[in-house]
């Protein structure tokens, strides 16, 4: 298991609405490098200065995930996620599994 995965995943919106999970601090990283330079203030620059902490090791995961989260909170772009997305559920009378 990666020792850089949160407890619990974020999921953040697109631009195109598309539901995006952040699970790891490698993945809250890719996504803060992409964000648009002309759209981050203070709030990006603590979850981003978290995260590379956390990546660095020696800083909690769980503070770098509550960063993160603040951060998406505050762009509007912070998704609860309450059901079950279709991705994660299996459907097990779909097959591709083995018989016993």
């Amino acid at each position: 298991m990666n020792d850089r995965m949160f407890d619990s995943p974020v999921f953040v919106k697109s631009e195109t609405s598309l539901i995006q999970e952040i699970a790891c601090v490698e993945d809250a990283l890719e996504f803060l490098y992409e964000w648009p330079k002309n759209r981050r203030g203070s709030i990006y620059r603590t979850a981003l200065r978290a995260c590379q902490r956390a990546f660095d090791a020696g800083y909690p995961r769980s503070a770098a995930r509550e960063a993160f989260c603040g951060f998406a909170k505050s762009v509007k772009i912070h998704e609860e996620v309450t059901a079950v997305l279709p991705w994660m559920a299996s459907n097990r009378s779909q097959g591709g599994g083995l018989s016993t």
